[in-house]
């Protein structure tokens, strides 16, 4: 070997080149803050928790310990990918009630619909292909679909949701292989997609032949107002992929979710769940099919609507008395969040640390822009305090706020 082959620069070993690309997804700004704000003595607003005292513990414990005295051998055994067939066959009917006609061959049972978000993007993208997002967004879907290096095109919101006429004059210039939106209750915004908007969201998608997903983690959670259909109610060319999640009714800790679509496109999820984990764990999906044929789902979700309700507007109410003027922010019918808009240009990141040495956290709203970040945003959680505890947490905010503003 010559000397100069001998000095010549080595190149990069594969985890390096790992390295590279883990760079592009972003830490998650919620995650890195719960670290420090659910800490006892903070009370936090961050986080996208249900209440925990809410959770039927009782029932699912008894429905695992029915799955394993009655099917122990093959709820501990491997599974199929797409899931145990009578979960797939209960989402399905659950479904219908939303206007979503399905069958269970269209259905793949996911770890979570975080699971679901990732597996479409695995299947879908290619590095460079254009994605459509409300602005500001899920953070978590931001980073998943940043990973496979996806670009971004956004449009504007309001309290109807995503502006569909913003995303017709977009797509004059611009054709994406997929729309991402969170319909009901939106994560970070609180806001839900009206039902003109949801009917011209479909037609766009079948007139410019993109994909929309449709994220519904916090459907059922509505407290004001009627439900609204799916928006897979208005797909008859099979534009829609639906993901939905029983981590917030049931509980997250359980990792249950699934993707609703049409049966080819399903078929390649679970090619690709394949070579990510195998299946959902068969306890887990056994023992929520032995739940749901001896508990009373629907009188659950009765039970949790009224107290998600009041503490929203336990947050409402103190938001009113405490903010100091010109702070905004969302009245959201259902879900887990509202979105304030602080006044005179405050930073929210730079008012994290003042607010956590007065025991109150928050999440920053910036790292919700996929673009452009704006600073002057927040989002508060509501779903994991009492209304006591809320409206103490704001008075701690709303008295930050106001010092900030001299």
């Amino acid at each position: 070997m010559s000397a100069d082959a001998m000095s010549a620069p080595l190149p990069p070993p594969p985890v390096w080149r790992l390295a590279q690309r883990m760079s592009r997804i972003k830490t998650s700004a919620v995650r890195e803050i719960l670290k420090v704000a659910e800490q006892p003595d903070i009370l936090s607003f961050a986080g996208g928790l249900p209440a925990p005292e809410l959770f039927p513990l009782e029932a699912i414990a008894e429905a695992h310990a029915e799955a394993l005295a009655t099917e122990g051998r093959a709820a501990l055994q491997y599974s199929t990918t797409e899931g145990f067939g009578p979960l797939r066959e209960w989402i399905c009917g659950h479904l219908q009630k939303r206007g979503r006609q399905s069958h269970a061959d269209q259905v793949l049972i996911t770890n979570g619909s975080q699971q679901g978000i990732d597996l479409v993007a695995k299947v879908m993208l290619d590095p460079g292909d254009l994605i459509i997002v409300e602005n500001p967004s899920y953070l978590a879907a931001l980073q998943t679909f940043g990973a496979y290096e996806a670009r971004f095109a956004t449009v504007g919101s309001d309290d109807q949701g995503m502006r569909t006429d913003d995303l017709e004059r977009l797509l004059a210039t611009h054709k994406p292989k997929l729309v991402y939106v969170v319909a009901n209750f939106q994560n970070p915004k609180g806001t839900t997609l009206s039902l003109e908007r949801r009917r011209e969201l479909v037609r766009l998608a079948q007139q410019h032949r993109f994909l929309i997903l449709e994220d519904d983690p916090y459907g059922e959670l509505r407290f004001r107002g009627e439900h609204l259909p799916s928006l897979a109610a208005f797909d008859d060319e099979g534009v829609v992929v639906s993901l939905g999640t029983f981590s917030k009714t049931l509980a997250p800790g359980m990792r249950l979710g699934w993707a609703v679509g049409p049966r080819d496109f399903v078929r390649s999820l679970a090619v690709a769940k394949q070579s990510t984990d195998l299946h959902t764990a068969t306890l887990a999906q056994r023992a929520v099919v032995k739940l749901l044929a001896r508990f009373d789902y629907a009188a659950h979700l009765e039970s949790l609507r009224p107290v998600y309700g009041a503490r929203a507007q336990a947050m409402l109410d103190a938001l009113q008395v405490h903010m100091p003027a010109g702070t905004r922010w969302t009245h959201p019918e259902g879900g887990m969040f509202l979105w304030v808009e602080l006044p005179g240009g405050l930073d929210a990141q730079a008012l994290l640390p003042k607010a956590v040495a007065q025991k109150v956290a928050f999440v920053p709203g910036a790292p919700f822009f996929a673009n452009t970040p704006r600073p002057e945003f927040m989002r508060l959680n509501y779903s994991n305090r009492p209304p006591e505890l809320i409206a103490e947490g704001m008075r701690r905010l709303g008295a930050v706020i106001a010092a900030e503003l001299g």
